[in-house]
């Protein structure tokens, strides 16, 4: 089951991420969007939506700094690895309660709405109770498990090198023979959400119309028929409109 989880899971959920993708485009070109509910409710989704977004993108950078970076790196730039890890502690821990904060939500929002709720897909369902798991366990893996369990367990020295590995097709499955269950299963769900990423509405995450920033010049809008005369309260009256 090790080798399983650690060196076949991830890359047939990637396979998944990326075939998954390739066929829905060819075949659903029409469904490729986020499927926008804000006329359903806003209140929610105005709060939901912003901290997620944030809190995702600065959760993002933290794995790639925390994970491609090896220790030998960040110790010849004069960083020690107990700073490393005070600011990983702090600045992850920040960013998982913006992006717990925005999931919950969102969740919430999905669940309790009645107009959300009888419009959201099965698969809607599935990608927020996944990201609630993934971002909930990170958060205690980063900030709970170092005020509660207080371990000297180091991700640095499994976890990075493991999925360093992974990327370039070199995975070495003994490395999280060790690793603590919460660790691994917030690996597990974060790589169960590549599998799923095609068939949901995160494919909107590739539609990000970019082009606009450079835009030269605002897009006009013109009405197509004559414009209507407006009518003068007299004429109204009078039966004189023409």
């Amino acid at each position: 089951m090790g080798i399983f989880w650690w060196a076949i899971f991830p890359y047939l959920m990637i396979t998944v991420f990326v075939l998954g993708h390739i066929y829905r485009y060819q075949k659903d070109q029409w469904g490729w969007t986020a499927r926008s509910s804000e006329f359903l409710e806003k209140k929610y989704l105005k709060w939901g939506s912003v901290l997620f977004h944030t809190g995702i993108l600065l959760v993002f950078g933290g794995h790639v700094v925390g994970m491609l970076i090896p220790e030998a790196v960040t110790e010849r730039l004069g960083i020690s690895d107990k700073i490393f890890h005070t600011a990983a502690i702090i600045t992850g821990s920040t960013a998982g309660f913006i992006t717990l904060a925005g999931i919950v939500l969102l969740l919430v929002r999905r669940v309790s709405v009645k107009r959300v709720r009888k419009t959201s897909s099965f698969a809607d369902m599935l990608i927020a109770v996944l990201l609630f798991l993934v971002v909930s366990m990170g958060l205690f893996n980063t900030f709970g498990f170092n005020l509660f369990v207080k371990s000297s367990f180091d991700y640095r020295a499994t976890i990075a090198p493991w999925i360093r590995g992974v990327l370039v097709f070199a995975p070495d499955p003994g490395l999280m023979n060790n690793v603590p269950l919460f660790f691994r299963l917030h690996i597990i769900f974060a790589f169960a959400i590549f599998g799923v990423w095609p068939f949901t509405r995160l494919v909107h995450v590739w539609s990000v119309p970019l082009e606009y920033l450079g835009r030269r010049s605002y897009i006009l809008y013109r009405s197509v028929g004559p414009v209507a005369k407006p009518v003068k309260e007299w004429e109204r009256a009078s039966g004189d409109v023409g």
